[in-house]
């Protein structure tokens, strides 16, 4: 009893003394600790900033050196399709199935989808046309229980949605004296939450709540079909309230690679192809750009110092099906001829001078030289960006960087004069020369669609070839500047650019970009939004962002999990160009320490993979450091490994498989017309050929064989591309010691 009496009485004692020290504690003392708490929050807070902005570079870095892949494999095929005329007996019939779209004479025919018959077993939404209300209620309902679209009625939506765009012009006015407001919405990339939280903050389209959405529907998302379907039933619907622009990915190329073709062949296995093919007229017919009350001018990418809205509004738009193919041109206008024998005379000088190693043969190659690889110094890429920069053409901002119908001065060497100006043709970072000829209509007007769908600004002024995306051009403000005040506008409102806060403005506020689709890179790594534009014409913003998760995270915890992401995809980006890279190291290792310097580490980081990455605070996240504070450069591979081991391929075929299985997947989809996921070993040797000459890579056609034989597991004569595609992944070791722990 005593004794828990005196604890009462001391515990109490205690608290009287605690309030008495507070209440004579100075105010100077609480300002003290208040501030100190302010700076730790502030600092915690640009940590977490820092690592929020670096995740997002390395999330961009990697999509934009992606497009430029797909650039690349366009453009080589593209060449090959327009100047060569044999290669290895199977050149031009297997490019023209990469390149030219699928043409099925049954698909013109206007009721070609009546000889699809429905069956009574079909449960989802049954269309009939012309639409209405009920039609498009019907299909999201539909689609929000994750129904599909029987094949006939898409096709016929599709037809339907064809015969709209062909009476539409290139360029659509809108006015809001018969409304009052206008929503205009960003990428979507085929995420249908995006669209369906859309339309419930902000109402389905009607007279009263018109939209434009800006390009960018499909590709990406798993869901692109039913984005586009819903798309354009409205836009049947409510033909003067819906307006769709065209964006970079309504391209068939594009959609090779990005998912959206893959998607369809899946969904639709039965009538996919001559879906796709009603696809890509309809994607062609697709407007570009959309003026609203003469003021604001709404396109998918941006602008350039050579667009022209008059020129823009009279191009015949269904001729380019896709703005990665450059329209063809004959031998005759590049006299092509007479270029390689000039380019094969500098060689031959080149070969001959001192100290000069360098081979040619007759062959393929002697017009394609293989790929730079590690050697590339800083000065080498500091010059090269220069010299681009320095341009202001438009001819230059093109898919093809540069442009095979381009003048460009060559760079300076012992062989080759810097006086003359030749046109470059693009293979990787080769190049083959001949004399520009003047550009004629249909490629001027080929680049006024490929600046309008591909451009991104720049805060410096002029304009410059888009080098970091491959495609388009850099504008700065006073091409924007210039663009409005001789059109008589006063905005500028694009996409093409995943925004963290789902918009941004630049060149004054006179730029806004928009993008709508939410954690496009990773849950919880951006938001979404649309802009609203009344009859004052001041935009207001909106956010959103679709989540079933993220609500339950805490900011660290979102951060940490998109930083973990990137670094993944970085990661592999490294172990794909793992031999460059270990060349790279091993120029300044030359005592075999398995060392270098931090500097040396991030300089021979940034000239292999072009990444424009921070890569000195990335390191820590990458590399090891030794004990006196040397980079460990193996280390950076220690965590990826292969996916099904195959120890019978040679290696340098092995990481050529790892680095391009992309555009192998591309070729191989194409080359597997039923999508059965099987293709000849006699395919698989032609696709080799043609793709080895695209890599500018040794291997001969033993390996190639070797290779085929090895995949074949049955030995019936075909490949399974699946189970080939599988062995070729890159795979986070540690991820698969986590998973066999679960």
């Amino acid at each position: 009893m005593g004794c828990s009496t005196s604890i009462v009485t001391e515990t109490q004692g205690r608290r009287v003394e605690t309030d008495e020290t507070a209440k004579n504690s100075s105010p100077a003392l609480t300002m003290k600790a208040a501030i100190l708490i302010q700076r730790w929050y502030r600092r915690y807070m640009a940590r977490l900033e820092m690592r929020r902005r670096c995740t997002w570079n390395i999330f961009q870095s990697i999509e934009y050196a992606r497009e430029q892949d797909q650039l690349q494999l366009s453009s080589f095929f593209s060449f090959m399709l327009d100047n060569f005329t044999q290669l290895n007996g199977n050149g031009p019939d297997l490019i023209s199935q990469l390149l030219e779209p699928v043409v099925n004479p049954w698909v013109d025919r206007d009721t070609c989808y009546d000889f699809l018959p429905v069956p009574e077993s079909y449960s989802g939404p049954r269309l009939s046309f012309p639409l209405s209300v009920s039609d498009t209620n019907a299909l999201l309902s539909a689609f929000k229980e994750q129904q599909s679209l029987h094949g006939r009625y898409v096709l016929q939506l599709l037809y339907e949605t064809k015969k709209l765009l062909k009476q539409m012009s290139n360029i659509s006015h809108l006015s809001t004296s018969y409304t009052t407001e206008i929503t205009i919405c960003g990428d979507l990339h085929g995420r249908l939450d995006d669209l369906l939280l859309i339309f419930y903050k902000n109402g389905l389209p009607s007279a009263e709540t018109p939209y434009v959405f800006n390009g960018d529907f499909v590709d990406r998302g798993k869901q692109s079909i039913e984005v586009v379907i819903l798309l354009f039933a409205y836009l049947l619907l409510y033909p003067d309230y819906m307006h769709l622009n065209r964006g970079n990915h309504e391209d068939h190329i594009m959609n090779l690679r990005y998912g959206f073709t893959k998607e369809v062949m899946q969904k639709y296995k039965t009538h996919g192809c001559e879906i796709l093919q009603l696809f890509q007229d309809v994607f062609s017919l697709l407007p570009v750009a959309t003026v609203i009350d003469g003021k604001i001018l709404i396109v998918h990418g941006g602008i350039s110092d050579q667009t022209d809205l008059d020129f823009l509004n009279t191009i015949d738009r269904h001729k380019v099906k896709s703005a990665l193919k450059l329209p063809r041109c004959s031998l005759e206008q590049l006299d092509i001829s007479q270029s390689c024998r000039q380019a094969e005379r500098m060689r031959s000088t080149d070969s001959s001078q001192p100290g000069s190693s360098r081979s040619h043969n007759t062959s393929l190659s002697t017009l394609y030289p293989k790929k730079r690889r590690h050697g590339l110094s800083r000065q080498d890429s500091a010059s090269s960006s220069s010299s681009s920069s320095s341009s202001s053409s438009s001819s230059l901002c093109s898919p093809r960087t540069p442009s095979c119908l381009s003048p460009r001065p060559c760079s300076s060497s012992p062989s080759m004069p810097s006086t003359i100006d030749v046109l470059q043709v693009p293979f990787l970072d080769s190049l083959s020369s001949a004399y520009p000829p003047s550009p004629p209509q249909h490629e001027r007007e080929w680049k006024q669609i490929v600046d309008i769908l591909w451009s991104d600004p720049k805060t410096q002024e002029g304009c410059s070839p888009n080098t970091f995306r491959g495609g388009g051009c850099y504008f700065g403000p006073d091409v924007t500047q210039k663009l409005l005040l001789q059109h008589g506008l006063q905005l500028l409102i694009r996409s093409h650019e995943c925004k963290q806060e789902g918009y941004e403005l630049c060149h004054g506020g006179q730029v806004i970009t928009i993008f709508s689709a939410s954690n496009y890179y990773e849950e919880g790594s951006n938001r979404g939004a649309y802009i609203k534009v009344g009859r004052e014409l001041v935009p207001r913003f909106y956010q959103y962002q679709v989540s079933r998760t993220t609500r339950k995270l805490t900011l660290m915890q979102r951060v940490r999990v998109a930083e973990g992401s990137a670094l993944a995809a970085l990661k592999e980006k490294l172990f794909a160009h793992r031999s460059e890279l270990m060349a790279g190291f091993q120029q300044y290792d030359q005592n075999n320490t398995g060392c270098v310097s931090v500097s040396e580490w991030a300089q021979v980081l940034d000239s292999v993979l072009r990444l424009d990455l921070p890569w000195r605070t990335l390191r820590p996240h990458l590399a090891r450091l030794s004990a006196d504070g040397s980079v460990e450069y193996q280390s950076c591979f220690e965590d990826m490994g292969t996916g099904v081991p195959m120890p019978q391929v040679a290696p340098n075929l092995a990481e050529t498989l790892f680095r391009y299985r992309t555009d192998i997947e591309i070729i191989f989809n194409i080359i597997d017309k039923d999508h059965s996921g099987l293709i000849s070993i006699e395919e698989f040797r032609h696709t080799w050929r043609l793709f080895s000459a695209h890599l500018g890579v040794d291997i001969d056609d033993k390996a190639i064989d070797d290779l085929a034989r090895s995949i074949d597991f049955n030995k019936d004569g075909s490949i399974d591309f699946t189970e080939f595609l599988e062995a070729f992944r890159v795979v986070h070791k540690l991820d698969n010691k986590n998973q066999q722990h679960s």
